[in-house]
């Protein structure tokens, strides 16, 4: 279904308001990529290379933390360190740093710096400090599906660093291969859009990618909310005035089976989802579902906090 029709008077009023908030958007400079050196991790990173070529960001930075007594790579072709002293394991994650990045450089353009950064921490907490030192734009980490055990290994840490970071954080499945962000789908809610949207990390990427923008609202709700539904759309339709989104709702229905459909039919490239604290993040990453968005979608899933 198509979106809502906007009047002129109030498009015009509220672009006015809104669009003074978001009229200067820098590019995406820096990306950081957390690495355990599985091979879900490393899809991630040429995954990661691929979109900084696409969206001119100049640094990616790869990042592996240890701890002491425990094995710092995932990759069985690696040695594991055990309980080996804390200078031991150091050595080991700096030397797997650089023999992924020596992996990497040919899928890099000379545009593209890559550094390593190998630290004693835990992973969620360092990536939270590194954003901060290095100014990091968006992160990349991979996510592997189709098992529990699996998921309960990086993917748990992959949610986790989505759930507590206000940067940016980039899903990539297990078995996604990259291609150009064209389509993008914006899962919403519309619920006070204007206090709940990032729309800069949005508009930057629409922006620099010139994809096109789908909003999808899988209605569960009841037919008192439509007035307000509609002009929530009317809201968030100004707040990405020139990104000319396409609107479309889903009949009532399981959010994650809905969204899958959607990706499929319209051939989407990326979702977006904002996890609110109630409800949205839930209904993706919840361990009772049998296809949870973030594990078994073959389309990367970018989480934005508001």
């Amino acid at each position: 279904m198509q979106g809502f029709f906007i009047a002129d008077e109030y498009h015009s009023f509220y672009s006015s308001v809104f669009l003074t908030l978001v009229n200067k958007l820098s590019n995406m400079k820096t990306i950081l990529v957390p690495t355990d050196f599985s091979a879900t991790a490393k899809n991630a990173a040429r995954f990661a290379i691929e979109l900084a070529k696409q969206i001119q960001a100049q640094k990616i930075i790869l990042y592996n933390t240890y701890q002491s007594g425990f094995s710092v790579v995932a990759d069985p072709m690696i040695p594991a360190l055990g309980a080996l002293d804390l200078e031991a394991i150091k050595e080991g994650s700096s030397e797997a740093l650089d023999n992924f990045k020596a992996e990497l450089i040919d899928y890099a353009n000379e545009s593209i710096t890559l550094e390593t950064v190998s630290e004693f921490a835990l992973l969620t907490d360092g990536i939270i400090e590194l954003a901060k030192t290095q100014k990091v734009d968006l992160i990349v980490m991979g996510i592997t599906g189709g098992g529990a055990l699996q998921e309960n290994l990086f993917g748990s840490n992959t949610i986790n660093v989505a759930k507590h970071i206000n940067i940016p954080v980039l899903i990539i499945p297990q078995n996604a291969t990259f291609t150009k962000f064209d389509k993008v789908l914006f899962a919403c809610d519309f619920d006070k859009v204007v206090e709940s949207t990032p729309v800069k990390p949005i508009r930057q990427l629409l922006d620099l990618t010139n994809a096109k923008l789908f909003v999808l609202h899988v209605d569960n709700s009841s037919k008192e909310r439509l007035p307000d539904i509609k002009f929530e759309s009317l809201m968030l339709d100004t707040l990405f005035a020139g990104n000319h989104p396409e609107y479309h709702f889903a009949d009532k229905g399981d959010f994650t089976e809905r969204i899958n459909e959607f990706v499929v039919e319209k051939e989407i490239d990326l979702i977006i989802t904002i996890p609110k604290k109630h409800g949205l993040f839930d209904n993706i990453f919840k361990r009772s579902h049998t296809k949870m968005l973030a594990f078994h979608s073959h389309v990367p899933l970018m989480v934005i906090h508001d």
